[in-house]
């Protein structure tokens, strides 16, 4: 396909970069990314069509699932539910892909993981990622029950309540979590190769995605904990409140960012670049699209250093990469996750969704990070001592490389 650049529009609003995508990224809350998961984790809402993109050996073979299923009406003792039985054909057809970012979510799932992007759900408040087939957590929500309970990324769960995590996807892994605000979810954790067991009392979350203040010697700091629908206006209203202040220099924050819309990523990324790519789009090692940023920045020449760890995932990588290769900011902190894919939702007509990764993602010098994830410029460790003592060396160092 002929390359094509486009400037960001409605129609990739709703794509889904994550985390981690879930980014696959998802939320133990239950809020879900790092899915265009991404999860962060982006997601694009739009009518099916058929792209080609993959070339199947042969035709599926339906007759032998019709085969099964007469079976079942015939011979099975008890009370079959065809609505369960279609979910589950469904489901069990795109986890066969064996791609944890590809997930079938029922009219319920669905319903939930809008919900859950949207910032607002009832549940422990724990982003969570498959990295090499352990479930791990991106990230901890700030101010949410697991972040209180001391969960911490790089966690790697082990159970769920008692329930082995190793078969879960990540999506099965936050409905394990999912539950009413004050019941209770029992995590086995794994943390620098020593078990650690959490009881944990799920809480209705709200989750602001963006903050910003001012900072001691007029330093402007702005926080990004995920990209929604309301995270570039937020991001622009703080951005221009600081040019008004003439702020020295901005503390750009997206540690434990596990990703979200890929368009918000695109349009905070605007703040700094004027007329850049941001990120370019391919399909079997082609490019399908470059998004740009629009004209007339209002943080371009500001000094900026950006803040990322393990738990910057999917459209944090995609805005950390865009900032980086064009020279606008410099990266402080620990490696990124490493999602470099980008998934469509697509709504079914029974009113469920299948959000399929329908790309890969590049920085404008090129570089996929699936996997890899992004090294900081300089390295700074947050300790576990770091942690106990409420000490941030990370944003102290992000703050001295500005004065």
């Amino acid at each position: 396909m002929k390359e094509r650049e486009q400037r960001v529009s409605e129609t990739h609003k709703r794509k889904i970069s994550v985390s981690i995508g879930v980014l696959a990224v998802a939320i133990l809350l239950a809020f879900v990314a790092g899915n265009r998961f991404q999860t962060i984790g982006d997601y694009f809402f739009a009518p099916y069509t058929n792209k080609g993109n993959q070339v199947l050996s042969q035709n599926l073979d339906f007759s032998s699932v019709e085969k099964v299923y007469d079976l079942l009406k015939a011979k099975y003792d008890g009370k079959l539910d065809t609505a369960k039985l279609q979910d589950g054909i469904q489901k069990g057809l795109v986890d066969a892909a064996g791609d944890p970012y590809t997930v079938y979510m029922s009219q319920k799932e669905a319903t939930e993981f809008e919900s859950d992007l949207n910032g607002t759900f009832s549940g422990i408040g724990a982003e969570l990622g498959k990295r090499d087939d352990k479930l791990i957590v991106i990230s901890p929500i700030e101010d949410s029950p697991a972040k209180k309970a001391g969960v911490r990324a790089g966690d790697v769960i082990l159970k769920i309540n008692g329930e082995d995590s190793a078969s879960l996807s990540v999506d099965g892994a936050v409905n394990k979590s999912r539950g009413e605000a004050g019941t209770d979810v029992k995590l086995d954790l794994l943390r620098d190769a020593a078990p650690l067991q959490l009881n944990i009392t799920r809480a209705q979350i709200t989750v602001p995605s963006v903050k910003s203040e001012i900072l001691e010697g007029n330093i402007g700091y702005l926080q990004i904990t995920r990209f929604s629908d309301d995270t570039a206006d937020l991001a622009s209203k703080a951005a221009l409140d600081f040019k008004a202040k003439n702020v020295k220099g901005i503390v750009l924050d997206v540690r434990n960012d596990g990703g979200g819309l890929l368009d918000a990523s695109v349009k905070v990324a605007g703040l700094w670049l004027d007329n850049k790519v941001v990120v370019e789009e391919r399909q079997g090692g082609k490019t399908t699209s470059s998004l740009k940023t629009g004209n007339n920045p209002p943080l371009a020449g500001i000094p900026t250093t950006m803040l990322i760890n393990e738990g910057s995932a999917s459209a944090s990588e995609i805005l950390a990469g865009a900032l980086h290769d064009h020279g606008a900011a410099k990266l402080i902190g620990e490696k990124s996750f490493g999602k470099g894919s980008v998934q469509e939702l697509i709504e079914l007509p029974n009113g469920g969704k299948l959000k399929v990764t329908v790309a890969h993602w590049y920085t404008p010098k090129g570089i996929n990070v699936n996997k890899e994830g992004i090294n900081p410029d300089i390295e700074v460790k947050l300790t576990p001592e770091d942690f106990n003592a409420n000490r941030d060396p990370q944003k102290d160092r992000a703050i001295a490389e500005l004065k």
